[in-house]
C-alpha cells in the first residue's frame, strides 16, 4: 500500500477519533467523582499482594462513593474493577484495542468502552477523575503516571491526588527523581509534592475523600 492510499484514509480516520471522544463524554459523566487505576496488566496471580491491595483499595474508595476507572484488562486492573463492585460502587473500564487485550469480567456493562486510540483513552482517564492511583507497572504504567503529572506540573489542569501505592517498587523512581532529575535543574524541589507513596488504603481514601470535600468547597463557593 503506497502513501497516497494510506493518507487518504485520514478523513475517516477523524471521524472514529471523533466517534470515541463523543461515545467516552457520554458515558462517562454518568460515573459521578471517580478515581482513576493505573498498573500492571500482565500478573496473572490473584493472591498477589498489589492485586488484593488494589482490590482492597478501590473497595473502600467505592464504599466512600467513588466510581472507579482502569484500563480494563487484567491483573491490577481487573483488581480496581473487582473491588469497585464489591463496595457496591460504579465500575468503569477503558479498554484498549490489542491482540491480547480482553475486557475483565468486573466492569459494569454500561460503562465498557473500547478505544482504538491510546490518546483519546488518556484523555478519558484524566477528565472525569478525582485522583489516580498507580500501582506497580511497566511503560504503559510510565506512560499515564509521567502525562499526569506533566499536565498537573504545567497547570494543563487542576492539582490532584497521584498517589503511588508499593513503596518497595516507586521508591527508585522517586530517588531519581530527588538524586538525578533535581541536581540537574530539570525540576524543582517542591515539584516531589506532587506524588504522594503510600502502602495503606486508608490513607488513600483520606487523601481522596479531602480533595473532594475541597472541590465542592470550590465548586459552591
Amino acid at each position: 500500500m503506497d502513501d497516497q492510499t494510506i493518507f487518504s484514509q485520514d478523513p475517516w480516520r477523524i471521524l472514529r477519533i471523533v466517534s470515541e471522544f463523543v461515545t467516552g463524554f457520554d458515558k462517562l459523566r454518568e460515573l459521578g467523582p471517580s478515581v482513576s487505576f493505573f498498573g500492571s496488566s500482565t500478573s496473572t496471580n490473584r493472591n498477589s499482594k498489589f492485586y488484593l491491595l488494589t482490590e482492597e483499595i478501590a473497595k473502600k474508595l467505592a464504599q466512600n462513593g467513588f466510581g472507579i476507572i482502569s484500563g480494563g484488562g487484567r491483573s491490577f486492573m481487573e483488581a480496581a474493577n473487582k473491588g469497585a463492585q464489591e463496595g457496591g460502587g460504579k465500575s468503569c473500564g477503558l479498554c484498549i484495542e490489542l491482540p491480547n487485550e480482553k475486557p475483565n469480567q468486573y466492569i459494569d456493562s454500561n460503562f465498557l468502552l473500547s478505544y482504538r486510540h491510546f490518546f483519546v483513552r488518556k484523555v478519558m482517564f484524566v477528565k472525569y477523575t478525582r485522583g489516580f492511583i498507580v500501582m506497580p507497572g511497566a511503560f504503559g504504567t510510565l506512560n499515564e503516571l509521567t502525562e499526569a503529572l506533566s499536565l498537573v506540573h504545567t497547570h494543563v489542569i487542576a492539582q490532584f491526588p497521584i498517589i503511588l501505592i508499593g513503596s518497595e517498587y516507586w521508591k527508585g523512581f522517586l530517588d531519581w527523581l530527588k538524586n538525578v532529575v533535581i541536581p540537574f535543574n530539570e525540576l524543582r524541589p517542591e515539584c516531589l509534592k506532587l506524588l504522594t507513596l503510600t502502602d495503606d488504603p486508608d490513607e488513600v481514601v483520606r487523601i481522596i475523600s479531602k480533595h473532594q470535600l475541597e472541590i465542592k468547597h470550590i465548586e459552591n463557593f
